[in-house]
């Protein structure tokens, strides 16, 4: 016994994935439902690939640190360097690539795959999460950007929040080189390296992060500190001729008036946005929660017009973000807006005697076809403790089958919320469920 206990397998998941017991999957459909209407209402069209890609597709353009440090990667049988996919824009930027003389531009797409990361566990951070995808390809104006930003608070306000509980915050790669090169004048390997720093500043203490900046571009950091510390786009933009003249100044501020066009006003400029991947080309944002106990990055994308041509095709501009499922269950939790589990089962029947077990499971067939969602129960317990199973269960309506209902054709159907209880016949439960649960 003393062996048995000691040899025991454990119960628990491996680290930083998760089990979804049925209470917890029905959130999870809720979210992905919820982001899957959101998404197709704007156009977007649903496309998933294998969660297996080639090593080398990461290596090219996500960055270092990503393929380094945070991937699932083994040699397969055939000596080859595989990885889980740890994002999806990769991918979709590969399959564009396989058909782009066949595509009709523009594409919208969106996936909700699952993805892997080995990193550190933490609140809003898993080593496995699902997460919605939306891609617009072909589209060079910053009318797609728009687009896209709106979309991805389209998917917030569509899980029932409003624009006071999150915030849309954007920035420009071609701000950020414009910066670096022409204001700074830093070398490639600085400026790499300082793009990096600035990508964490926000989760630093100001002395630390001037102190890493003067170890890379020494005195120039204060000048640095000072315009990284620009309140908005017109005062960061007045900094230098420059910066005012740069095609990134441009496209921001058409992306600022598209996303005013369409009602989207809680939209702030933030300097200090990069984005870690190293394949944005353009507008960057990201969308944070305003709650205090869950100040953080819901959601975040940008232009990359330079992935699709690593496979050797006519380079396709494009758009887009992904949104996790872990960071938007903090969200809708922070905001109230999870929904309360409701169990599928319309009906649970309940046998008097094992001998009306196939009249349960008669009813069952037929309350079926008319299109409920019927549970039967089969252990041969006491009618009290099947009832109770069923009450446990989240089940809204109750039948008991016994000799006389089967002989009147007349059942009680009870409501267990409430108690209360109709006799009907066969051909009115349906109706009557329906007319409660709506």
């Amino acid at each position: 016994m003393a062996e048995n206990q000691k040899n025991k397998l454990s119960t628990e998941p491996y680290k930083g994935v998760r089990d979804f017991y049925p209470e917890d999957m029905f959130v999870q459909n809720f979210i992905t439902n919820t982001m899957r209407e959101a998404a197709e209402s704007f156009g977007y069209v649903e496309y998933n690939a294998s969660v297996l890609e080639p090593s080398e597709i990461y290596e090219a353009k996500s960055g270092e640190e990503i393929v380094n440090e945070q991937t699932y990667t083994f040699i397969d049988r055939g000596d080859r360097s595989v990885t889980l996919r740890p994002e999806m824009t990769p991918t979709v930027a590969r399959m564009v690539a396989g058909r782009r003389k066949e595509l009709a531009f523009p594409v919208r797409w969106y996936s909700i795959p699952n993805l892997f990361r080995y990193e550190r566990p933490q609140r809003g951070r898993l080593r496995e999460h699902w997460q919605l995808n939306c891609d617009l390809f072909g589209v060079t104006d910053p009318a797609g950007d728009a687009e896209v930003i709106a979309l991805a608070a389209h998917v917030l306000t569509h899980f029932g929040a409003d624009n006071s509980m999150f915030e849309i915050r954007v920035n420009h790669r071609n701000l950020l080189d414009t910066l670096f090169r022409d204001v700074l004048e830093l070398s490639e390997t600085a400026t790499y390296q300082l793009s990096k720093l600035i990508d964490r500043k926000d989760k630093m203490a100001s002395e630390a992060f001037a102190e890493e900046a003067q170890g890379i571009i020494g005195e120039k950091s204060e000048s640095l500190v000072r315009l990284l510390s620009a309140s908005d786009l017109g005062g960061f933009l007045a900094i230098s001729e420059e910066l005012k003249q740069s095609t990134g100044a441009a496209e921001l501020k058409s992306v600022l008036e598209h996303l005013k066009a369409n009602g989207i006003t809680n939209v702030s400029f933030s300097p200090t946005l990069v984005r870690g991947f190293d394949y944005y080309t353009g507008t960057v944002f990201e969308i944070f929660d305003t709650s205090p106990e869950n100040n953080r990055s819901i959601t975040g994308g940008g232009r990359y017009d330079g992935l699709v041509d690593l496979f050797g095709v006519e380079p396709v501009p494009a758009v887009g973000f992904g949104m996790g499922d872990v960071t938007v269950r903090d969200f809708l939790s922070g905001h109230n807006l999870t929904p309360a589990y409701t169990s599928p089962v319309d009906v649970y029947l309940v046998s008097i005697s094992p001998e009306m077990l196939p009249h349960s499971e008669g009813l069952a067939r037929y309350l079926r076809e008319k299109g409920l969602s019927v549970a039967v129960d089969l252990s041969g317990r006491k009618v009290g403790d099947q009832i109770k199973t069923a009450d446990k269960q989240g089940a809204p309506f109750v039948i008991v089958v016994g000799d006389e209902e089967v002989a009147s054709g007349t059942f009680k159907l009870k409501h267990l919320g409430t108690g209360e209880e109709k006799a009907v016949s066969r051909d009115q439960i349906a109706d009557t469920v329906f007319s409660f649960i709506g």
